[in-house]
């Protein structure tokens, strides 16, 4: 079916970049020059101008009783923060270089470190429960949340740090060995790499990061396409995405996903934004994209089903029960907030 523009205005005329984006609000400085000084832990964990974190894979410790406030929609909630100082009889007589401790970089005088309890053994495999000097069990002291939990309660400067913390916690879990040789590796430079224990000294791993492109598809009437994936749960609706291919940019990924997601062909695309998404490792890149056609075939087997909304058609249907909307800590719900004009209810 054509698509034939029913005026000579482009719905993408007026598209701009996201003004806010959930994960991508870090105000900190990185001091990447300084992560590979041997005497930074040392010098940081004894200063009273350094907090610390605590992160484990994708969850951080907020303080305890506000974990049960995350589903209000404007509830606040902060991390839990450690002087630093306090990890100094923990790390007295160690070799503070071989903890997990994660330099996250510094903001008006103060310094950021992560403790990641992951690579203690005491995260959420054995449920937290090796004190590890901090008193009592960390999941007896604090609650636990999620990062896309935590991210729309946050402030700006907390999501930073939780991001990147949460982003270094599940590389460094994840990948324990080098790909390369099979042989262990340890964090160095504060947590931004690996060293290979194997018989090259000098190799170093970083974090290696996927990129994905997500799409909102709009048709010259300037109605949203929306998709339900068969890995989705009920009613869940959300806007095509998929991971850039070796050897291609990102417009041709946007073009090619949504021809084999939903069988509609893209001619025009506009920039968005972007933002990290590490679950586990992933950058969402978002871009606004014209149909050129509005016929619609699914692939059936990603892909279970997939509409043109209109507004009034999307309030209905989220009225109505029968369609779920992304998470606000998610890129793909600012994308449908932006098309839509205001934020959404759910």
């Amino acid at each position: 079916m054509s698509d034939s523009p029913r005026s000579a205005f482009s719905p993408l005329a007026l598209t701009q970049v996201l003004p806010f984006l959930p994960l991508a609000q870090g105000d900190v400085d990185y001091h990447v020059a300084r992560r590979s000084r041997p005497d930074l832990m040392r010098d940081l964990t004894g200063s009273p101008a350094v907090d610390v974190i605590l992160v484990d894979r994708d969850h951080l410790a907020v303080p305890k009783g506000q974990g049960g406030t995350a589903g209000r929609r404007h509830a606040r909630i902060r991390l839990a923060m450690l002087p630093a100082t306090y990890l100094a009889g923990m790390l007295d007589g160690e070799d503070r270089e071989s903890w997990p401790l994660y330099y996250l970089g510094s903001k008006d005088g103060r310094d950021y470190l992560a403790l990641d309890l992951a690579l203690l053994g005491q995260g959420a495999d054995d449920g937290r429960t090796v004190d590890g000097g901090l008193g009592q069990s960390a999941g007896e002291r604090f609650d636990w949340l999620g990062l896309r939990e935590f991210a729309p309660h946050g402030t700006p400067r907390q999501v930073g740090l939780a991001t990147s913390a949460v982003s270094l916690s599940m590389w460094q879990n994840r990948q324990r060995f080098c790909p390369a040789c099979g042989t262990p590796v340890k964090p160095c430079m504060s947590g931004w790499a690996q060293r290979c224990l194997g018989a090259d000294p000098g190799h170093t791993l970083f974090p290696r990061i996927e990129p994905a492109v997500i799409m909102a598809v709009v048709d010259s009437r300037d109605r949203l396409l929306l998709q339900h994936n068969n890995a989705w749960g009920p009613d869940f609706h959300s806007v095509t995405a998929g991971f850039v291919e070796a050897g291609e940019n990102l417009e041709h990924a946007v073009r090619r996903e949504t021809m084999e997601e939903v069988g509609v062909p893209v001619g025009e695309v506009h920039y968005m934004g972007s933002q990290p998404w590490p679950f586990p490792s992933s950058l969402m890149v978002a871009f606004k994209a014209r149909a050129m056609m509005t016929g619609i075939r699914v692939d059936g087997q990603e892909t279970k089903e997939a509409a043109w909304f209109s507004r009034d058609e999307l309030s209905a249907s989220m009225a109505a029960g029968t369609i779920r909307m992304p998470k606000r800590a998610t890129i793909a719900r600012a994308m449908i907030e932006e098309w839509y004009g205001k934020g959404l209810e759910e």
